[in-house]
């Protein structure tokens, strides 16, 4: 039976975590291994100074093998792989994420960074988004089918697929546009904002993003604003 292992950076109580758990449950067997608590943003890191603790924890989703972890999402993709399950997974799936992964912010993504230790540790892997607001008819309507296509595809050495849901209602759904090219732009155009004068002639400041949909053509990030399922390859460091 095709053995799964799936992680998310929201946390192993996120509803996303839980629907991915359900539709791949469907395809074999389950196991989880994911974080204690959100870790947006943590891109590929994995923790080298300090222990890591693992815990049994009782999942939702009747057959999944659950486990909490105090790391990274990368971190859990190592321990699940090499440390709990008995062994490797046939694949890994990364999300669902609540908030997109695309374009430049790729770089920062732990639920890209999660796939891509799947990547390194030589198992086909998946990482899937969506918008972060409440309509996941798109997703919910095709996610099984999604995972029915790339479960068990073949594609170069450290790529994974990545997958991103639209935010639209399904009636306004444009459909699926797969090999999309990485954008080099961003939702988001960041600013920092200082907040207070500290001392030692400090200041404490704060990210704020400005919302930004102008997108290159035939990218990521263009199939997403345009109501698509965007779905690509992405190549690790050095491939």
């Amino acid at each position: 039976m095709r053995k799964i292992l799936i992680t998310n950076d929201d946390g192993i109580t996120s509803a996303g975590l839980v629907r991915l758990a359900e539709a791949a449950i469907k395809f074999g067997e389950v196991w989880i291994v994911a974080p204690d608590h959100e870790r947006s943003a943590a891109s590929h890191s994995i923790s080298l100074r300090h222990h890591l603790d693992v815990f049994p924890y009782a999942f939702p989703v009747e057959g999944v093998k659950a486990f909490s972890c105090t790391g990274t999402p990368a971190d859990c993709i190592r321990v699940g792989c090499l440390a709990v399950m008995p062994e490797k997974p046939d694949v890994v799936l990364s999300g669902i994420n609540y908030g997109y992964n695309c374009a430049t912010d790729l770089q920062y993504s732990a639920t890209a960074g999660a796939a891509f230790e799947g990547a390194f540790q030589g198992v086909r892997s998946i990482a899937l988004s969506e918008d972060a607001g409440d309509c996941h008819e798109v997703t919910d309507a095709y996610l099984e089918q999604i995972l029915e296509e790339y479960i068990d595809a073949e594609w170069p050495p450290m790529n994974i697929i990545n997958v991103n849901f639209p935010r639209c209602a399904l009636k306004d759904f444009k459909g699926i546009i797969r090999d999309c090219k990485v954008s080099m732009g961003s939702f988001f155009h960041d600013v920092y904002l200082e907040l207070e004068k500290i001392e030692n002639s400090g200041m404490r400041l704060m990210v704020k993003g400005n919302y930004n949909e102008e997108a290159e053509d035939d990218t990521d990030f263009k199939a997403i604003v345009t109501g698509h399922i965007a779905i690509g390859y992405v190549s690790n460091i050095g491939f």
